[in-house]
């Protein structure tokens, strides 16, 4: 296991171009997700410290809004080679504040990160920032000072991917980090003071969501949110934003459907679809954790799925053999025993798993990779959001039926389809209700369109469609 070398508690926060020591913030603690162990603190904000964040952006958005588009994107082009520079320590950060395994960490929370920020460069030229239309110019314009409120799962990934949109746009930025995961957004903030942004383009300003981010969505001197979390937290931040009648780009939760169609390859399907569930230990928005069957398949199907879970070898996420590392939290370990307990309780069929530590792994927040089957639309785990390893296998009768139970849902962020010709599964992806689709496994793209439908949220990050969220749409009557 990786020692805490180089992990220090913070006490100053990142406001106006310096750093701060915020007044009277008790401290809060970090927690490595695998010993379980406080690891560092960083400071419990206050509304006055939001305060002092929003007066900084506000300060600096007229001069930034104005920079030469070529300049903010080589700024973006410069953090995303200062975040490279500093990925190993990022990777080794996260891996402890997260858990998750150090490999994927590096590859998808860290390098996911460095495109969010690299990519905006392409994304500035492919935006229509002036265009005829009649006798009118059109033009888009920054929206203004962007409050950021992240989540704990994708922690640097979820912070770039709002603020380098921002940042091309024209904006400025008071950043609230996951209070959870919250180290990575501290090493981030020290590379943006390194490029040199003009004081108060970025801020940072740490804290729990009910004190700092709400705070950041009531203000008056904030133009937008973009919120990523829980749809409970998201309808929260909608509330207090609507004081001010400020609009909000949220992505929120899923209970993502994937549709392996009875003409499908099973032996890449299945195996595919329980690895999208696994992701992350689960605690992915958009994992794909309800896995749509053909009844007359599902004996097939239970048993594949089964020894593939079998194979996610929960660990230490240093540990080169891990497949599966801890969740993030106490909290979170409680909150998915909890849905599995229930999954027994309201009759799916445990196929492997269960609510019990994995043996050996009484210490850290670890939880079995658990496949249930034969799960109906109206059980628990087939209509909240369990966000662990726990994936819900459903049969259906027939194609229609297939996409009947898949659009059941309050959600819509993501889904998958898979069948032996591929326009077929186009034809069936074009029917449900959810914002991207994986066609036959098809890979995550960073720089597509990402967000969903219903309780999904609303907005879209990454390209040149992230970037749209962050301007305002002017039109001269000529």
């Amino acid at each position: 296991m990786a020692t805490t070398a180089g992990i220090g508690s913070r006490e100053k926060i990142f406001i106006g171009g310096e750093w701060v020591e915020p007044a009277g913030a008790d401290p809060l603690p970090v927690v490595n997700s695998t010993t379980e162990e406080t690891i560092a603190t960083t400071p419990g904000c206050s509304p006055v410290e939001v305060d002092l964040a929003v007066e900084a952006a506000r300060g600096a958005f007229e001069g930034w809004s104005r920079t030469p588009r070529a300049e903010r994107a080589e700024a973006l082009s410069a953090i995303a080679a200062g975040v490279g520079e500093r990925a190993e320590e990022l990777t080794a950060t996260i891996t402890q504040e997260l858990g998750m395994p150090v490999k994927l960490t590096q590859m998808i929370q860290v390098g996911l990160a460095i495109n969010d920020l690299a990519s905006m460069a392409a994304a500035i030229e492919e935006v229509a920032w002036e265009e005829e239309i009649g006798n009118s110019r059109v033009l888009r314009e920054a929206a203004g000072v962007v409050g950021a409120i992240t989540p704990w799962n994708y922690p640097l990934h979820q912070i770039t991917a709002k603020i380098a949109p921002a940042i091309a746009a024209g904006c400025t930025v008071v950043l609230k980090p996951s209070e959870v995961v919250p180290l990575n957004a501290f090493i981030l903030a020290e590379v943006i003071e390194s490029v040199g942004l003009p004081p108060g383009v970025f801020n940072l300003v740490t804290g729990i969501g009910p004190v700092v981010g709400e705070a950041i969505a009531a203000h008056p001197g904030v133009d937008m949110v973009s919120f990523t979390g829980s749809t409970r937290a998201g309808r929260r931040v909608s509330e207090l934003a609507a004081a001010t009648v400020k609009p909000v780009a949220m992505e929120l939760g899923g209970k993502s459907p994937n549709v392996i169609l009875g003409d499908a390859d099973f032996s890449r399907a299945v195996p595919d679809g329980v690895a999208k569930c696994f992701l992350n230990s689960g605690q992915t928005c958009s994992a794909l954790t309800r896995m749509l069957v053909p009844r007359e398949r599902l004996a097939e199907v239970e048993e594949a799925a089964a020894a593939t879970a079998e194979a996610f070898t929960p660990g230490d996420p240093f540990d080169a053999e891990t497949k599966l590392g801890p969740l993030v939290s106490a909290a979170q370990r409680e909150r998915v025993r909890g849905y599995i307990a229930k999954g027994e309780a309201e009759g799916a069929k445990l196929l492997t798993g269960g609510a019990e530590a994995p043996e050996g792994l009484e210490r850290g927040f670890f939880v079995r990779p658990t496949v249930f089957s034969e799960v109906t639309p109206e059980m628990t785990i087939a209509r909240e959001e369990i966000f662990g390893p726990v994936l819900a296998i459903q049969p259906y009768d027939d194609e229609a039926d297939a996409v009947r139970i898949a659009n059941a849902t309050d959600y819509g962020l993501a889904g998958g389809v898979w069948s032996g010709d591929e326009d077929h599964a186009i034809e069936v992806a074009r029917q449900l209700r959810t914002g991207q689709i994986e066609i036959n496994g098809g890979a995550f793209n960073p720089i597509a369109p990402f967000g969903g439908f219903g309780q999904s949220g609303h907005g879209r990050e990454n390209g040149r469609w992230g970037l749209e969220e962050y301007l305002q749409v002017k039109s001269l009557q000529l």
